[in-house]
């Protein structure tokens, strides 16, 4: 296994499921819940989420997919109750998409006609309920969906990782890949400073697909932005008011992701998330992270004037991949190489299903993962650089000006 992300360690657990006894390598670049697995806003989503349209409805079969995401949150929630995680880090509290104008109630209304008609039920939330729930004054509605988890995703990555490694999974940290390459019947994965011998590899390295040939100018890799206030104090909680812990998404796709977590997930603390850029060679520049930290800072204070000003503690970016046709690549790439990559920013449960779906091909099993995915078509073909990076960041200024206060 190349990745210990939701995908990699996933992967490895259905492994443990399908071959008992069997060794399992986890070979990881950096630390265990160090990068995106570990930075994301940690929902855990059930519903239609796709964030190519105005109002996240889908343009496939959404009900299929509803099943799949359930499956995958039902197969996280297992992990948690076996590997004894701390049970703060998946709480199934459901999330709300949030309206700060009518434009986005409308959204949310279109969004919530759709559900109806899959049999989904949903709640709108009227300008005094969301105050209620999240301290502000910003918000004239929200649309309450009861079925999203809300992780702790580095608590739950960092659990999901000790519990597999209790039952002999061995996972090696600070162990970049730099290649592989076929030996008579098995492949040879190498490291900086050892190689592991193997008949079959699973990558599951998201947007860094590329970086081992496969797929290459067909993976766009986005970067998204989040700040963490610093430990909210009690006059600090008392001017705020709210819920101790909620989760909102915007009715804009495109607009800011806002989440409060306590001491059991944390500390008392808010983090807000927005804006996106395309980086090519997965580095995010200086300009990047510092126009993102003042939109975000503007954003925060535009919600929480009883806190405008507070400072930013935290800040980071986080990678995902998409494709132009919204696929991921779930399949056997090349014999015995099996792929569990590209999340379409839909991390935690898009990756822990094409995890899931590289494990069971690995080991010859068909099931509804394995057949959604493998029936999907390849990525479609990226213009070329640099119209690409020019023409995408400027369609993503665009949406982001078009959510505006969203």
């Amino acid at each position: 296994m190349v990745g210990a992300g939701f995908a990699g360690l996933s992967a490895a657990r259905r492994l443990t499921q399908l071959q008992p006894g069997a060794r399992i390598v986890v070979l990881e670049a950096g630390r265990v819940a160090e990068g995106s697995a570990g930075r994301n806003s940690g929902f855990m989503i059930d519903l239609p989420h796709d964030l190519a349209s105005d109002d996240y409805a889908g343009s496939g079969d959404d009900r299929a997919l509803i099943a799949l995401n359930r499956q995958a949150i039902a197969f996280a929630r297992a992990a948690v109750e076996e590997y004894g995680i701390d049970p703060n880090y998946f709480d199934p509290v459901g999330k709300v998409n949030g309206a700060a104008s009518p434009a986005a109630r409308a959204h949310n209304k279109s969004y919530a006609q759709h559900l109806a008609s899959l049999g989904e039920c949903s709640e709108e939330l009227d300008p005094q309920q969301m105050h209620e729930l999240t301290g502000s004054r910003h918000y004239i509605s929200g649309l309450y969906t009861p079925g999203t988890v809300m992780l702790q995703p580095a608590g739950y990555i960092r659990g999901l990782g000790a519990g597999l490694a209790a039952r002999g999974v061995d996972i090696y940290e600070n162990s970049p890949v730099t290649g592989f390459e076929r030996q008579g019947d098995s492949w040879r994965v190498r490291t900086h400073n050892s190689s592991v011998s193997t008949p079959r590899v699973i990558l599951t390295v998201n947007g860094h697909l590329g970086s081992f040939g496969f797929e290459r100018g067909r993976l766009m890799q986005l970067f998204l932005y989040a700040v963490m206030t610093p430990e909210l104090d009690r006059a600090a909680l008392a001017r705020l008011g709210g819920k101790p812990r909620w989760g909102i998404t915007p009715s804009d796709p495109m607009g800011t992701t806002v989440r409060r977590i306590d001491t059991g997930q944390g500390g008392n603390r808010i983090v807000t998330r927005t804006c996106a850029t395309l980086r090519p060679n997965t580095v995010p520049t200086r300009a990047d992270l510092d126009r993102a930290a003042k939109v975000m800072q503007r954003k925060f204070d535009q919600r929480f004037s009883q806190l405008a000003g507070m400072r930013m503690e935290h800040a980071w970016a986080g990678l995902l991949c998409l494709t132009l046709n919204g696929v991921a690549v779930m399949r056997e790439i090349e014999k015995g190489v099996y792929s569990g990559c590209v999340c379409n920013g839909l991390g935690t449960t898009r990756s822990t299903l094409t995890g899931i779906g590289a494990a069971e091909l690995a080991c010859g099993v068909s099931s509804a993962i394995t057949e959604h995915f493998t029936a999907e078509a390849r990525p479609t073909r990226l213009p070329p650089q640099p119209f690409l990076r020019i023409g995408a960041n400027a369609i993503l200024r665009w949406k982001e000006w078009r959510a505006q206060d969203e």
